[in-house]
């Protein structure tokens, strides 16, 4: 059901606005809205994360999310990417043009955290009954930025400018077979309902306590490739390996073959980077030698130029060790699903900064290492400046270090952070807004 601006929040808006429409908007009034909008955003965090929706299925969260912003009076577009909806909100006077990003979809997990509004939404993935859960805080994104959404739409007459606010589908990835997240939004004529001249984005994560920002100036979230390698051998009788070519064999060499890639091959005292297999399948039988072993894995890195140039040795590391043995290997990408690396814009980011710490001060706005987990949001910084900033969400009585990570089936969301991530993106839409250009 579509919910609209509640007569007391925007009795509030009214009463915290400056005398003249066109007036500053001020910190004040910027707290006290999102004070008063904290319990529906908490509200919606738990229905979405009761009825948890996969990558490019996220059709019941659409809906709530396309009705909402119908009702605030926005301009909103639907069904970008399968489901992603977009929002338009016009400000009274013409200016800048920002947006604002949340993903949707949740994830092929079962829960087991012990939350009344625990997940117990089953459905099929990859062939297999699976449960579904909101275990990367997806459902904390849209709840913010629809609460982000509704304060500024009562904020309407003191804007200048223009806020698209984007909701993502697919941000994990869609299914085998089919496209989707950031990626396919942009190809599908996003930004044509107005481009931003800058994007900004947050993730709420468990490794940071409440109450703390975490930044990072250039490279962030690392760039995401999947490769598969296929092993030719011939197959034999077990007890006869000399009379084939054995794949397995060749196979683990090549395991170990792609890990000197990264450790003696790429320098990385300038920059890190990350080759793993996760995955081997070859054979059916204890006494048979196949004649085929295939390999999935994933290759994280920073820089485009490291990221080529690992693609390059891995396909002359496997071939030239299965060739020592008489077998072939095929290297390939799934181009599909690769993501760049989430790099923030310097200068927006320095731009940014004060916004940040005013909110929740300096000392809790904190500049973390590189990260080797990736993010599609990438792909709009590859169109515009972009900042993506991640949000604590461990409460104080736990330790971040020990606690269960994003994509657990234990991972917990200390809701007192989603107001933290609406003030956030309030500041940080409304000052870029009324900055200078």
């Amino acid at each position: 059901m579509p919910v609209r601006i509640r007569p007391a929040l925007y009795a509030l808006l009214v009463w915290a606005a400056p005398p003249l429409a066109c007036a500053e908007i001020t910190g004040a009034q910027l707290d006290a809205a999102a004070t008063a909008i904290e319990p529906q955003v908490i509200e919606w965090r738990r229905d979405l994360h009761r009825h948890p929706e996969l990558s490019n299925r996220e059709v019941r969260t659409a809906g709530i999310v396309a009705d909402h912003l119908r009702s605030l009076g926005l301009e909103v577009k639907t069904g970008i990417a399968e489901t992603g909806v977009a929002g338009l909100l016009r400000g009274a006077r013409p200016g800048r043009t920002i947006a604002l990003r949340a993903d949707m979809d949740a994830l092929p997990v079962t829960e087991v955290t012990d939350v009344p509004f625990k997940s117990q939404v089953t459905a099929q993935f990859r062939g297999e009954t699976v449960g579904v859960m909101h275990a990367c805080g997806h459902d904390a994104h849209v709840a913010i930025l629809l609460g982000v959404a509704e304060v500024l739409a009562g904020l309407r007459e003191q804007l200048a400018g223009q806020i698209l606010f984007i909701f993502q589908p697919a941000e994990e990835g869609p299914p085998e077979g089919e496209t989707g997240g950031a990626r396919r939004m942009l190809d599908e004529g996003l930004f044509e309902l107005a481009r931003p001249e800058r994007v900004f984005g947050l993730h709420v994560i468990a490794s940071l306590p409440t109450g703390v920002i975490g930044y990072r100036a250039g490279p962030f979230m690392a760039g995401s490739d999947a490769f598969a390698i296929e092993v030719q051998g011939r197959q034999t009788h077990g007890s006869r390996p000399w009379g084939g070519v054995d794949p397995v064999v060749a196979a683990a060499q090549i395991v170990m073959g792609l890990q000197t890639i990264v450790s003696r091959q790429i320098d990385i005292s300038a920059i890190p980077a990350v080759v793993s297999v996760g995955a081997i399948k070859g054979g059916v039988r204890f006494n048979i030698i196949p004649d085929r072993v295939e390999m999935i894995g994933t290759v994280r890195s920073f820089d485009t130029h490291v990221r080529d140039d690992i693609m390059r040795r891995m396909t002359v590391t496997a071939g030239q060790i299965a060739a020592a043995s008489g077998a072939t290997a095929t290297v390939s990408v799934r181009d599909e699903v690769s993501i760049p690396p989430v790099v923030n814009d310097p200068a927006l980011t320095a731009q940014a900064l004060p916004s940040l710490r005013r909110i929740v001060g300096a000392d809790n706005v904190r500049e973390i290492p590189l990260q080797t987990t990736a993010e599609d949001f990438a792909y709009y910084g590859t169109q515009v400046p972009s900042l993506f900033f991640w949000v604590g969400i461990t409460p104080p009585e736990r330790d971040p270090a020990t606690v269960a990570f994003n994509h657990s089936p234990l991972f917990y969301v200390d809701e007192a952070g989603l107001k933290v991530g609406v003030r956030a993106m309030l500041a940080l839409a409304t000052d870029f807004l009324a900055a200078p250009r």
